[in-house]
């Protein structure tokens, strides 16, 4: 039978605030903050094999000081990827002040807590960010050959030992991957895993992978800690007033990479 228990994780304190930003580069980021994170949710483990257990919410954090993730400073972008980064403003048109779908990896990188459930087989991921989710079957299915193009990918996820691993493909290529507006295509590949290291820790990995947008592969690690707290109500409405008052663009969807 499944074991149940509750965690909750954040990852980077800045005083009494962790800091949202961008998941790889730690020479910057964009503000916002939270102070809280969400409850976690299921473990499961079996008598016969190892307990197996990631379950929590998390509150991405950004740390200047590099002590509690690693990663790449200068991003190897491609030529493309490099102009796309360096154009971008969210006040010239971000889709999420239109209210879409932040994608996975903004979502996991907002300055807002996530909540993981886990049971069975399958893995909920669920996000305070405008009460989005996403779920990933563990129960051994292969990537679809075709996944039909989603704001968040299409995941499946397996154990390799104690460590859940994700692998996400099938992205429409109109999302970022961080508040601060990190570029990928509709080619993104990432690859996270959660392994849970003693009561109060998970180590956290994502490795982005996107030929259009970056030269090569490229990794950024963390530390996920247990904490208290609750995920509440998010609500992004269409009556945008910097829309309606001028203050930002509206969005106008890209056409296709490739």
């Amino acid at each position: 039978m499944p074991s149940r228990s509750v965690w909750a994780y954040y990852v980077a304190r800045i005083d009494r605030f962790c800091v949202g930003g961008p998941i790889d580069d730690v020479s910057t980021h964009d503000g916002g903050g939270c102070a809280r994170v969400g409850v976690g949710g299921l473990c499961r483990g079996t008598a016969a094999g190892p307990e197996r257990r990631v379950a929590g919410a998390v509150c991405p954090g950004h740390d200047p000081h590099r002590r509690n993730q690693t990663g790449e400073a200068n991003l190897p972008f491609t030529a493309a990827g490099e102009k796309e980064w360096k154009s971008y403003d969210a006040a010239n048109g971000d889709y999420t002040g239109a209210c879409l779908p932040f994608g996975l990896s903004r979502s996991i990188n907002a300055p807002n807590p996530f909540q993981i459930v886990q049971g069975g087989d399958y893995v909920a991921f669920l996000f305070e960010v405008n009460n989005w989710f996403h779920v990933v079957p563990t129960d051994g299915r292969a990537m679809p050959k075709d996944p039909n193009p989603q704001w968040f990918g299409t995941s499946v996820g397996r154990w390799d030992g104690d460590t859940l691993v994700i692998e996400t493909r099938g992205f429409n290529g109109w999302t970022r991957l961080d508040t601060i507006g990190h570029p990928h295509s509709d080619a993104l590949h990432l690859t996270q895993t959660f392994r849970r290291t003693d009561a109060d820790h998970i180590a956290y990995s994502v490795t982005v992978d996107d030929p259009i947008v970056y030269a090569r592969p490229w990794k950024n690690e963390r530390v996920l800690t247990r904490q208290k707290g609750e995920l509440i109500e998010y609500s992004c409405e269409e009556n945008n007033k910097d829309l309606r008052e001028g203050h930002i663009k509206g969005w106008v969807p890209p056409t296709a990479k490739h």
